[in-house]
């Protein structure tokens, strides 16, 4: 497999990730279609290292650690914050949190 053969799965990757992030309702589907454009990123960051000049050096590695770290955390947070919005108005529907009063 060629490097563009990554590159555009990697693309539809992210677009199916954004498609869903953008037109989703509820909060959870919102967090899935965020993996999907963060693991799109993943998919490029290996990609690009691997058809590198030097692919024995590990910096490619090493972004997707970063960003598998980053997306732990923003999963973390982000279903935090989808259970405390479901405490409060019993509903994971983005829509009907219209107020930002506690």
């Amino acid at each position: 497999m060629q490097l563009h053969h990554y590159l555009i799965f990697s693309a539809l990757l992210f677009a199916v990730g954004l498609a869903g992030a953008l037109t989703r309702r509820n909060g959870i589907l919102v967090l899935v279609g965020i993996e999907l454009m963060l693991n799109a990123a993943n998919l490029n960051f290996i990609a690009f290292w691997r058809f590198s000049a030097d692919p024995q050096a590990m910096q490619g590695i090493l972004f997707v650690l970063f960003s598998i770290a980053i997306a732990a955390a923003e999963a973390a947070v982000g279903l935090a914050l989808i259970i405390s919005i479901y405490r409060h108005y019993k509903t994971t529907n983005l829509e009907e949190m219209n107020s930002l009063q506690g």
